[in-house]
């Protein structure tokens, strides 16, 4: 990996986004990357997307949402996905995205940040673990829901 940087998701940047690869049978864990920016688009006050880039080469996008007037507790501080691309997998660019996340969280005045996530073979779990999150709950359809305090 060269510099890593991010950047606002734009026009520049959303179709490499769309088109970052998974590993095989990651695919199963992940909603069209289209989902997370409509949710954005939605409410860009408390949205925050970023793409995680490599010199000039997108390999990640995160998005999340920080909304204190949010009914659902687990929402008013939330990542909502975390995407790297299959050949940057292991090389740091999801713990990139996430210590940005987490400096942005701190930067707003929240002191955790949620993460959902269905667990499984081959599922995010391990990577959230890793970066400090820890399972807190369940949601109504079995999802865990993990909590990092900052």
């Amino acid at each position: 990996m060269g510099d890593l940087r991010l950047v606002e998701l734009s026009a520049t940047t959303i179709v490499a986004v769309n088109s970052l690869s998974l590993k095989p049978g990651q695919e199963q864990f992940l909603a069209p990357v289209s989902y997370g920016v409509a949710a954005t688009v939605m409410n860009p006050q408390t949205g925050w997307q970023r793409v995680v880039l490599d010199d000039d080469t997108v390999v990640g996008f995160v998005s999340a949402d920080f909304d204190r007037n949010a009914i659902i507790e687990h929402f008013q501080s939330v990542l909502w996905r975390i995407n790297v691309d299959a050949e940057g997998q292991g090389r740091g660019v999801g713990r990139f995205a996430v210590q940005a996340l987490v400096a942005e969280a701190r930067e707003r005045g929240f002191d955790h940040i949620d993460v959902i996530y269905e667990a499984g073979e081959g599922g995010p779990e391990a990577f959230f673990l890793r970066m400090g999150f820890t399972p807190v709950g369940e949601t109504e359809y079995g999802e865990v829901i993990g909590r990092i305090t900052l």
